[in-house]
């Protein structure tokens, strides 16, 4: 059985939210301090975290910057405001995916499991088990992306997308496709996270190092990483 931790100050949200999650085949822990949020998370190691934007003792997006180097599953951000800006800095400091409150729980517990099966790159029986383009190395099998020897410090959903490029490397990958298969859901034109993704993840990829090109952007369709070899 998954272990679901819900870090919300809401009381009657938070037990309401726990009540159907576990009511739907999950464990779940309900935190309402932000500071013994972190700690759980930390202690813990659950499956899956739902962490509350607004939080008292320590607030969502700081939590978020400090445990994920030291925790490598998925966090799902809630936020009360629709600002994108708050979405795109949860993107930014770790977070896997975020929901807009008020949330239904069924969409909760939709994105949950979306979150829960994504597929393992080790899984991955479709094609070479290491691709290397660009001068970048990605071993799905140990879970390291690395440039010239030196191992880069990407975040779960960072290396999710690297390989969802590497194992069609060379090939544009829609953005439909990479919503789906990273976020469980389809894309709706308008929703810009998968772009601030992989900005981050070029990023990342440039200061170490990577080809300026490496990611492309094909224009009304998606990105490419570089053919293999390359």
């Amino acid at each position: 059985m998954a272990i679901v931790l819900i870090v919300e100050d809401d009381d009657r949200l938070g037990r309401l939210t726990a009540d159907y999650l576990s009511r739907n085949g999950l464990q779940v822990e309900l935190e309402r301090d932000g500071t013994r949020g972190k700690e759980r998370i930390l202690s813990l190691k659950p499956d899956v975290v739902v962490l509350d934007l607004m939080l008292p003792g320590e607030d969502g997006l700081s939590i978020c910057r400090s445990v994920r180097p030291h925790y490598a599953g998925p966090i799902l951000m809630l936020t009360a405001r629709g600002d994108e800006f708050d979405q795109v800095l949860g993107l930014e400091m770790g977070a896997d995916d975020y929901v807009v409150k008020p949330v239904s729980p069924r969409l909760l517990l939709a994105r949950i499991k979306a979150l829960l099966r994504r597929p393992s790159p080790d899984a991955d029986d479709g094609g070479p088990k290491v691709v290397e383009a660009g001068g970048v190395r990605v071993d799905p099998g140990r879970r390291e992306a690395t440039i010239g020897g030196q191992v880069l410090d990407l975040t779960t959903a960072e290396f999710e997308l690297l390989w969802a490029l590497a194992r069609r490397a060379g090939e544009p990958v829609t953005r439909d496709e990479l919503f789906k298969e990273l976020r469980g859901i389809e894309y709706d034109g308008i929703d810009r996270s998968m772009d601030v993704r992989v900005s981050q993840l070029r990023r990342k990829l440039e200061d170490c190092g990577a080809a300026a090109g490496l990611i492309k952007t094909v224009r009304g369709t998606g990105y490419q990483l570089a053919a293999p070899g390359r």
